[in-house]
């Protein structure tokens, strides 16, 4: 791939706008992150260790991924095991999730809450413990 030089680019249509819509995203410079700190880390491996255990556990019965409600936007977010793992790997690795698109129209019966994955596997530990 060929590297194009700036000053050969179209100009950008809203350079100086104060209503530019990509100011929303402020500038990339900006977005250096702290980096996690050792208990996050901690966190963020047992989150990844318990959804390998919840997905085991539940996957097979149908479940898809995880409901998540979100506090931003007072709607629910609807996550594919695989889209919620990497999300985590990211977060572990980068300090930080990319933006991703919404799971397309999602069955709400097909997704359970994080608490219900661990009340369900609380339940198959105590009673597999029972025997």
């Amino acid at each position: 791939m060929q590297a194009v030089a700036h000053d050969v680019l179209p100009p950008d249509p809203f350079a100086d706008d104060p209503d530019d819509p990509a100011r929303a995203f402020g500038d990339p410079e900006d977005r250096l992150d702290e980096p996690i700190s050792d208990s996050e880390r901690t966190e963020l491996l047992a989150d990844l260790s318990d959804l390998a255990v919840y997905q085991a556990l539940l996957e097979p019965r149908g479940v898809r991924g995880i409901v998540v409600d979100c506090g931003e936007c007072d709607e629910p977010h609807y996550h594919d095991w695989h889209l919620l793992r990497a999300s985590l790997e990211q977060l572990l690795s980068d300090g930080r999730m990319r933006p991703h698109e919404p799971a397309y129209d999602p069955n709400p019966g097909d997704y359970v809450s994080w608490d219900y994955c661990r009340g369900f596997a609380d339940g198959v530990t105590a009673n597999e413990s029972a025997y």
